[in-house]
């Protein structure tokens, strides 16, 4: 038996699992929206690169992403008539990585609200909280001052292009607020032990529990390199773990597009490691309650 957490790979957690059987107009759509949504994405990288696009262009490809968001608008009401959910409609109609990629954006996003308001995720009712976030902060932190410089420097340099520089501009701030929403997803969510599970996280794209009675050993070793291979998971911060857990038996944890895969070695790090590995091996070798006196006759 497994564990699975998270999104699986067919469709996002909590959508009806009834197979739907697509219809020709829903498949042609579907086609339409992979077509439709990268040329605009090359139209927009011509444009800022400084290639003049003819006027029919731009007018085919804004008339195209207008009827093909009516049309998605239309399939959406006809699924939620059938008697399908929201989110069951919604992932009829768009491909999973993509729900999954813009589920992850926003985490990033409202980890930033959470980090400012010191609110962190998931730590209700828990009986142990373990933060790991400290020893890439400072890694995190010149990686938005980068980004920063560099968004400063293109403003200057499309100064006379003022489209380009608007565009540039909204990307170059993005970046800086989804690198800081990195780090504020891991300072927000932490991880944490409660009752006989241990919860495993990294950032906004990681979560995954682990029953405890799962776990056949916790080792206190701190490891800078790691090697990908079947079966394990290295959720390395700053380039480093310190703690590992093996598993009698594999837990399946979601990929990020989708999928899963069967792990059975961790390998996690926390702001205090030794905390951490204190904590798991107290309770698994705590002692069973006792079941009381015998009941009389």
């Amino acid at each position: 038996m497994t564990t699975t957490t998270g999104i699986d790979g067919g469709r996002p957690a909590g959508v009806d699992r009834t197979p739907i059987r697509r219809t020709r107009p829903l498949r042609l759509l579907r086609l339409l929206a992979y077509v439709a949504l990268p040329a605009e994405v090359v139209l927009a990288v011509l444009l800022v690169g400084g290639v003049r696009i003819p006027g029919p262009v731009w007018a085919v490809a804004e008339l195209l992403a207008v009827v093909l968001l009516l049309a998605e608008g239309l399939a959406y009401l006809r699924l939620r008539r059938r008697g399908l959910s929201r989110r069951a409609a919604v992932a009829e109609l768009v491909p999973v990585p993509v729900l999954r990629i813009m589920g992850h954006e926003l985490r990033i996003m409202a980890s930033l609200v959470r980090w400012v308001a010191r609110r962190p995720q998931g730590v209700d009712g828990a009986d142990a909280v373990f933060p790991h976030a400290r020893d890439q902060a400072a890694l995190m932190y010149g990686f938005a001052f980068v980004c920063l410089v560099e968004t400063v420097g293109m403003s200057y340099l499309l100064a006379g292009r003022p489209l380009a520089h608007a565009v540039v501009l909204v990307l170059d701030v993005y970046t800086v607020l989804f690198v800081l929403g990195l780090h504020a997803a891991s300072v927000t969510r932490p991880h944490t032990l409660t009752g006989d599970v241990l919860r495993l996280r990294q950032a906004a794209h990681v979560d995954v529990r682990v029953p405890l009675d799962r776990i056949t050993t916790v080792r206190h070793e701190l490891r800078f390199t790691h090697e990908k291979t079947d079966g394990e998971l290295n959720l390395a911060v700053g380039s480093q773990t310190s703690v590992t857990i093996e598993l009698t038996e594999p837990v399946d944890v979601s990929r990020l597009l989708g999928g899963h895969r069967p792990v059975r070695v961790f390998r996690m790090h926390a702001d205090d490691p030794r905390a951490l590995h204190r904590q798991l091996t107290r309770v698994r070798t705590a002692p069973s309650p006792s079941p009381g006196p015998p009941p009389s006759v």
